[in-house]
C-alpha cells in the first residue's frame, strides 16, 4: 500500500500465475529474495521495519501545540515534508479553510506510517475539527488528512483531493482516530486509497459522502485497522474496491461499492507478513446497499494466506465474472500453507456465482433467513474442504457439478431433496464426514433433476 513495496509487488504479479493478486502488497524485493518464497514479498524497507529507526520530524505551515484555536482562509505549503496544518497538541478548528500543499515526501513509508507531509496532520496528540472547506495535495506521499498516534480528527462536509502517488485521502495509523461525515474524496495516484489505515492500525468511521480512486493499486478502502462506513458511494477503477490485511475489518451499511478493474477483485482479504498488520483473520461485513465487480475476469471475493470472514445481509451483489468467491494461494506466505479459508455467512441474501478453492484452501458457505445461492461449488474438486450449510428457509440452485466435503440442512423427503435444485447436475458429498451422517451414505434425487450422491 505504501512506498515502493506495492509497485514491486505489482511487478511481481505480472509474472505470477494469479496475476491479479493485488493492490495491497507491502514489501521489498530484497527481503523477498533473502527470506521469502519465490514471488513473495518480504519485509518493508527502511527504519519503520527495523532499519535505522529514525523518524523525520514533521513540520507545518500552520502549527498548534497547546491551547485551542480556530483557523479560516487559505493555508499553503510547498516545502518537502511540510504539512499545511500540523497539530501536535491542543485543539484546532478549521472553519471553511482551504489547505493547499505541493511538497513531496522524502519517504512514502513515513508518510503512510506517521503522516509525514500530509495536508492536515494530527500527530501524536491534539485534535482537529475540519468544518467544510477543502484539502488539496499534489506531492508524492502527500496524504490529505491524517491522524497518527493519539491524534484525533473529525471532518464534516469537506472536499479532499490528493493527486500524487502514495497519497491517500483520509488516513489513520499508530492508533489514530478519524471520523468523517459527508466528504467528497478523490485520489488519482498509484497506491492511493481514499480511505486507509496503515502500520499500527487506526479507527475510521465514515458516514455518507463520495470516495473515488482512479490510480492503479488504489482501493477505495484499505484496512489494517477498524473501518466502518455508513452510507455513501465507494468506487475504485484501478484496484479492488476494498482490501483488508491481517486481523482487521471493514464494516459497511447501506452503501454502494463498485470496482471495474480487470484482474482485480471486488474485496480482497489477505496477510502479506510485511509487518503492517498482525493476525491472519480479516473480516468484511455488509448490510444493505450494493457490492459489484463489473470486470469480466474478477471474482467478487478473494482470500489468500488468511482466513476471510464475510457476512452479507440483504446486499445487492454483482460478480460479472460469474465467480462469487475464490480462495487460493498466491505469492504471500509459505507455499503449501498459504491458501485462503473463507467463512461466508449470508442472511436474507441472494447470492449468484461460483465458489472456487484450490487444494490448500477451503470454503464454508452458511445460508440463513431465506438466502439463496445460484451457482456451483468446487467444480474442479480441488478444494481442501468445501461445505454448504442451509437452514430450512434457504435454497441452492446448482449450475454445474459440485463436490462438497459436507452438505448440512438438506431437506430430505424419502429419496429426494427439496431445497437443492440440481438442474440435471450432480452434487457429491463425503459420506465419511460426520456432518453428513443424516444422509446415510445414500443417493438422492434433486429438485429439477440431478442427484446428491456420496463421492
Amino acid at each position: 500500500m505504501t512506498s515502493r513495496r506495492q509497485v514491486l509487488a505489482a511487478a511481481a504479479l505480472a509474472a505470477f500465475s494469479l496475476s491479479a493478486c493485488s493492490s495491497a502488497t507491502n514489501s521489498s524485493t530484497t527481503a523477498a529474495a533473502n527470506s521469502a518464497p519465490s514471488g513473495a514479498p518480504g519485509q518493508p524497507p527502511g527504519g519503520a521495519a527495523g532499519g535505522s529507526g529514525t523518524q523525520t520530524t514533521p513540520t507545518g505551515a500552520y502549527t498548534l501545540a497547546t491551547g485551542s484555536a480556530t483557523k479560516s482562509g487559505t493555508i499553503t505549503a510547498s516545502a518537502k515534508n511540510q504539512s499545511g496544518v500540523l497539530v501536535t497538541g491542543g485543539s484546532l478548528t478549521l472553519d471553511n479553510a482551504a489547505v493547499v500543499t505541493s511538497g513531496a515526501s522524502s519517504s512514502s513509508d513515513e508518510s503512510s506510517f506517521y503522516g509525514l507531509n500530509a495536508g492536515v496532520l494530527a500527530h501524536n496528540g491534539g485534535t482537529v475539527a475540519v468544518k467544510g472547506g477543502s484539502v488539496t495535495t499534489s506531492g508524492v506521499g502527500a496524504n490529505g488528512v491524517f491522524a497518527y498516534g493519539k491524534g484525533a480528527i473529525t471532518l464534516d462536509g469537506t472536499t479532499i483531493k490528493a493527486t500524487g502517488q502514495y497519497a491517500h485521502g483520509i488516513m489513520a495509523s499508530g492508533g489514530g482516530a478519524l471520523t468523517a461525515t459527508d466528504l467528497t474524496v478523490t485520489t488519482a495516484g498509484g497506491s492511493s486509497a481514499p480511505i486507509a489505515t496503515d502500520r499500527g492500525g487506526g479507527t475510521i468511521v465514515v458516514t455518507g459522502g463520495s470516495y473515488r480512486s482512479t490510480g492503479n493499486n488504489s482501493p477505495a478502502i484499505y484496512s489494517t485497522g477498524v473501518i466502518t462506513a455508513k452510507g455513501g458511494t465507494y468506487v475504485a477503477t484501478g484496484s479492488e474496491v476494498v482490501v483488508v490485511e491481517g486481523a482487521n475489518s471493514v464494516t459497511v451499511t447501506d452503501a454502494a461499492l463498485t470496482t471495474s478493474k480487470a484482474g482485480k477483485w471486488g474485496v480482497m482479504i489477505y496477510q502479506s507478513f510485511s509487518g503492517d498488520a498482525s493476525g491472519t483473520k480479516g473480516s468484511y461485513r455488509q448490510t444493505g446497499g450494493s457490492l459489484a465487480s463489473t470486470a469480466s475476469d474478477s471474482p467478487l471475493f478473494f482470500v489468500t494466506n488468511s482466513t476471510g470472514v464475510v457476512g452479507l445481509t440483504g446486499v445487492k451483489v454483482t460478480a460479472a465474472s460469474g465467480v462469487l468467491v475464490k480462495a487460493a494461494a498466491a505469492q504471500w506466505g509459505t507455499s503449501g500453507s498459504n491458501g485462503g479459508q473463507v467463512l461466508l455467512t449470508a442472511k436474507a441474501q441472494a447470492l449468484s456465482g461460483d465458489v472456487v478453492a484450490d487444494k490448500v484452501s477451503s470454503v464454508t458457505l452458511t445460508l440463513t433467513s431465506g438466502s439463496t445461492l445460484t451457482g456451483a461449488v468446487n467444480t474442479a474438486k480441488t478444494a481442501k474442504s468445501a461445505t454448504v450449510a442451509l437452514d430450512s428457509s434457504c435454497d441452492w440452485t446448482v449450475t454445474a457439478d459440485s463436490h462438497l466435503s459436507a452438505l448440512t440442512g438438506a431437506s430430505v423427503t424419502g429419496s429426494s431433496v427439496r431445497n437443492v435444485k440440481g438442474n440435471g447436475h450432480t452434487v457429491s458429498y463425503d459420506s465419511s464426514d460426520s456432518a453428513n451422517s443424516y444422509l446415510n451414505g445414500k443417493t438422492y434425487t434433486l429438485a429439477g433433476g440431478g442427484t446428491l450422491e456420496p463421492a
